[in-house]
């Protein structure tokens, strides 16, 4: 049918020859170029198509589905979305688009959402295709992998949001659809449409129902949730073939730290020395802060490019902390500028030793120094990550000598916050329970506790073959526990090829982003957030139902309870992602 003329094609319907535009849906023809996929290694390309009838199908699917690209669904249309969120929610739908033929130019548009006399601009809508990424299974979990070493296939992850889409023969193309309910709007059934467009076919429209709930959600700096995803800037100098700390460095970062901050993000992630994590990702950590041993054998430190990356990230909302990676390193190493040498020294410090004190001591007192001139001092936290106890003890005392002003940040492995409870930020492995009496007790001291997850975890986590719901359950995970928040140690460590594979050669595929190049979303970041947005429906329910304090009230506030207890629980029971969809609801009706 795509090798007619949309002259012939009319024609041949028996249509007059002045509406012929309408074919295309009175769309301009344009180019839908971008990137290729890659290839499907599995035997869904074998997927028998031949009862899809001609044309473009298409439906409301649910938003926890994650469909084979290769395979001919087999499920009845459905052609209405209705959906639910609070004044200031940003919810998600899910379509799904299919064919048999190659079908060109495919386009999503809205129209204004009604409400007896108030109306929402279309553009509160957003619709992106979906695209595929090669992907792996959790197998071990942690430890070195080839590709070969696990099957592969494809898995809808990546936002993208080209004005158009060329859809192949025999494939299925998510289509993820976006309403950011402006935070004054009237609360009210809203009505609307959403056009799917396509070359050479008859334009299909889609019923919107979007309800919004008499309850207000606050902005994403206004969050309680703490967030901290590990940033790296290398990956994006890298990715984009820009010059390191460039200011076209700096302007490429910015929509994508911009999206970060979007979802509540709390913590600015900054390196001391040397990669702090002996370059375990595909790009090192690069210093952001120089230092320089001088002919008479004091020291310098430069902190220009530090400076300037705290203060870009804070003028984009992200600042609440400054976490330094790090006093304890993966190597034991720290390099500098030897100006007696002319050169550039490595070397390797034993954390027990004597030349461990000196040189970290130095550095500490000015680098609380220069903290404390730039107003930065009380948010800034030296930070270690999985590091054994008995180089714990000997950093910490190092730091209570030399720099006692300073924060401490700690992802925790060994259980060390019993023995140092007054940690300022303290993160433990997902298997590692702190009790409830701990947490608040740190809580009234103003102390953060929260817990992550890694390679290691197999539920609930966020790679890219995960179910996505599972980054929905993080969240309900700690609220469950009365955890202030969650850690990720990667937000856009890309791997070679982000745009297509997400596979790496240490751990399962997606542990090491969530985003991918020019701030292009994901749907696991995007169900991320709509779990952290549920914590904050819980803490604005609870202190709501607790201040009225009715019996009314109370009974919705123990029926909220009784729902958030199901959560807590890494090994959840068959019918989760069902409970937990009833959990959600529950959330817009109280």
């Amino acid at each position: 049918m795509r090798t007619i003329s949309r002259y012939t094609f009319c024609a041949l319907l028996g249509l007059p020859l002045l509406i012929v535009a309408a074919c295309n849906g009175n769309r301009p023809e344009k180019e839908c170029t971008t990137f290729k996929e890659m290839k499907d290694p599995t035997s869904d390309i074998l997927s028998d198509w031949s009862n899809v009838t001609a044309g473009l199908h298409a439906s409301v699917i649910s938003i926890d589905d994650k469909l084979p690209r290769s395979v001919a669904p087999a499920i009845t249309p459905v052609n209405n979305v209705n959906i639910a969120g609070w004044k200031g929610e940003k919810v998600s739908a899910q379509l799904l688009l299919w064919a048999a033929e190659d079908i060109d130019q495919v386009e999503c548009l809205f129209n204004d959402f009604k409400s007896g006399g108030n109306s929402l601009p279309a553009s509160v809508a957003q619709a992106r295709f979906v695209r595929y990424v090669m992907t792996d299974e959790f197998g071990p979990g942690c430890g070195h992998r080839q590709p070969e070493d696990f099957p592969a296939s494809l898995a809808p992850d990546m936002l993208d949001n080209p004005e158009c889409f060329n859809l192949e023969a025999k494939t299925v193309r998510p289509v993820w659809l976006t309403f950011d309910i402006p935070s004054d709007a009237a609360a009210g059934s809203y009505k609307g449409k959403l056009t799917i467009y396509a070359r050479d076919q008859s334009p299909r429209d889609f019923k919107i129902e979007l309800e919004v709930v008499d309850q207000r959600l606050p902005e994403p700096s206004e969050w309680s949730y703490h967030l901290d995803l590990w940033q790296h800037p290398s990956a994006v100098a890298r990715v984009h073939n820009l010059e390191l700390w460039s200011d076209a460095h700096f302007e490429k970062m910015k929509p994508l730290m911009k999206l970060l901050a979007g979802a509540g993000q709390k913590v600015i992630t900054a390196t001391l020395n040397k990669d702090p994590w002996n370059n375990q990702c595909y790009d090192a950590y690069a210093d952001m802060i120089v230092w320089t041993k001088n002919k008479d054998r004091s020291w310098s430190f430069d902190y220009t490019v530090f400076d300037r990356w705290v203060q870009f990230m804070m003028d984009l909302g992200i600042n609440k902390m400054i976490n330094c990676y790090s006093l304890l390193t993966w190597n034991n190493q720290l390099h500098y500028n030897d100006m007696a040498k002319g050169e550039p020294v490595t070397v390797e410090l034993k954390v027990q030793s004597k030349e461990y004190e000196e040189l970290w001591g130095v550095f500490l007192k000015d680098f609380t120094r220069h903290l404390r001139e730039k107003g930065w001092l009380e948010k800034t936290n030296i930070a270690m990550d999985e590091r054994g106890p008995d180089d714990m003890k000997v950093a910490l005392n190092v730091l209570e000598v030399y720099a006692p002003e300073l924060g401490v940040s700690l992802a925790d492995n060994h259980k060390s916050y019993r023995e140092y409870p007054w940690i300022k930020d303290i993160c433990v492995g997902a298997g590692n329970k702190v009790n409830r009496e701990e947490i608040e007790a740190r809580r009234a001291k103003g102390l953060i506790t929260t817990y992550y997850v890694c390679c290691a975890d197999k539920f609930p986590n966020m790679f890219t073959f995960s179910p996505s719901a599972e980054s929905v359950y993080a969240a309900w995970y700690a609220v469950a526990l009365d955890l202030d928040g969650f850690l990720r140690w990667a937000y856009n460590s890309w791997v070679e090829n982000p745009l297509t594979d997400s596979r790496f050669r240490t751990w399962p595929a997606g542990d090491t982003y969530f985003v991918y190049p020019d701030a292009r979303s994901s749907i696991r970041f995007e169900r991320l957030v709509e779990g952290i947005q549920d914590a904050e429906k819980i803490r604005v329910l609870r202190k709501k139902l607790s201040d009225e304090n009715t019996p009314e009230s109370l009974k919705k506030l123990a029926q909220l309870e009784e729902a958030i207890a199901g959560f807590g629980t890494l090994e959840p029971s068959h019918g989760w992602q069902e409970r937990l969809n009833d959990a959600k609801r529950l959330l817009n009706t109280l």
